[in-house]
């Protein structure tokens, strides 16, 4: 099998990361202190020398790409102070950049003023936006929903969803290409035609609920230090936090259109602290808050090697999600005080603006990561199943 070569990999990856990864004499330390290394896994090393000779292909393609957690025990222990957990951490950014087919994830790494700029200017664009639309601010009660309709807010989250889904498929279906490309993988060979069925449901299982929202392996193996900071500042439980709150959020929203549409209760109206929606989202929030707070202090302390360089996108992911979670509270505040205040208006016109950026950038920041990573997982996590195995078991196949 052939292998291109490109000599620019290497400068292009330093646009990403403060890397050094030219100082690594491919001594194998960082592989050894890994507790992720395996004999089909061996990185940082092995992406290291992809790096080193521009093999993108390969780079681009390969399963240790997505599996890093980036606990910075390899960039602590190597003896050339070469940054490999830095490294990995950059070539992500690198190949979801590669994967965006508008450049804009290029602009919000590579670009901090720019990046910063565009921002502001797409927050205050749908904030004004809705502006335009606006109807009468009533102080009897908070009708937030008849100060910014609530056809315009679903109309333009359908249109962001919708925007999304699909440049978030065509980043999946590019990976999809370099991975089959770079592990010589066919339709075939996919899909099992022949002497072998393939394991969806395990693969599924193992990439979405063990590995994405579970983090078994970030609990266990990455941050099984006894001597570590306590559980509720290690970073598996800051980016539990996060991912947790954020989905709880989004499902707390959903149910809430959800029993507007059955007429059950309406949108944006006063209910007890107790009532489930209102309680899933306020626990939600809380975790978001906290996980994001945590991690932006993390990353202006610089600390722990994980937080001690940040990219333009890694803040504009944690200020987004913080600026949204904070003025969630600060709307629920509103609700709950005796008399509406006017002010509650203009912090649901920012709340909304704000979510519904977050949303449009999700496949451009950092936040498009966890999508890529599932996604690598569940390829790399299924198994060949001879087809004489699975008929002599029934036809079943079960989860491992």
């Amino acid at each position: 099998m052939s292998h291109r070569v490109d000599p620019n990999l290497l400068s292009e990856l330093k646009q990403y990361g403060d890397i050094n990864v030219e100082a690594c004499f491919n001594c194998g330390n960082c592989t050894a202190i890994c507790p992720l290394s395996t004999d089909d896994g061996s990185f940082p090393r092995r992406m290291i020398r992809y790096a080193q000779v521009g093999m993108r292909d390969e780079l681009l393609g390969s399963k240790e790409l997505w599996m890093c957690y980036y606990c910075g025990d390899c960039s602590e222990t190597c003896p050339r102070q070469a940054e490999p957990g830095e490294f990995m951490a950059a070539a992500r950014r690198y190949a979801i950049a590669s994967y965006d087919r508008l450049g804009l994830a290029k602009l919000l790494y590579n670009s901090p003023v720019l990046g910063t700029i565009f921002l502001v200017l797409l927050a205050a664009l749908l904030g004004l936006f809705m502006y335009t639309q606006h109807g009468p601010m009533t102080t009897e009660s908070l009708a937030l929903f008849e100060f910014i309709p609530d056809k315009l807010i679903h109309d333009l989250g359908l249109a962001a969803m919708v925007f999304v889904g699909l440049t978030g498929l065509l980043g999946v279906a590019t990976m999809v290409s370099r991975i089959a490309q770079a592990n010589s993988l066919t339709k075939d060979s996919i899909f099992g035609k022949g002497s072998l069925r393939y394991n969806w449901l395990g693969a599924l299982w193992n990439a979405l609920a063990v590995e994405s929202l579970g983090q078994k392996r970030y609990r266990q193996d990455c941050e099984a230090d006894e001597e570590g900071p306590p559980w509720y500042l290690q970073k598996w439980f800051i980016h539990a936090s996060v991912m947790w709150g954020f989905l709880g959020l989004l499902a707390a929203t959903s149910l809430d259109y959800a029993l507007a549409l059955l007429g059950i209760k309406e949108t944006g109206t006063w209910v007890p602290i107790w009532y489930p929606v209102r309680l899933l989202g306020t626990v939600a929030g809380l975790f978001l808050v906290y996980g994001t707070s945590v991690a932006i202090v993390k990353r202006i302390r610089k600390r722990g090697r994980a937080f001690a360089y940040s990219s333009m996108s890694d803040w504009a992911f944690l200020v987004l999600m913080w600026l949204s979670g904070v003025s969630g509270f600060v709307l629920e505040l509103a609700l709950y005080l005796p008399r509406a205040p006017l002010w509650g208006y203009w912090v649901f016109l920012f709340h909304v603006a704000v979510a519904m950026e977050m949303v449009l950038l999700v496949p451009f920041t950092k936040f498009a990561h966890a999508i890529y990573r599932t996604v690598a997982l569940f390829i790399y996590s299924l198994k060949p199943v001879p087809k004489a195995e699975v008929a002599s078991a029934g036809g079943g196949v079960t989860a491992s």
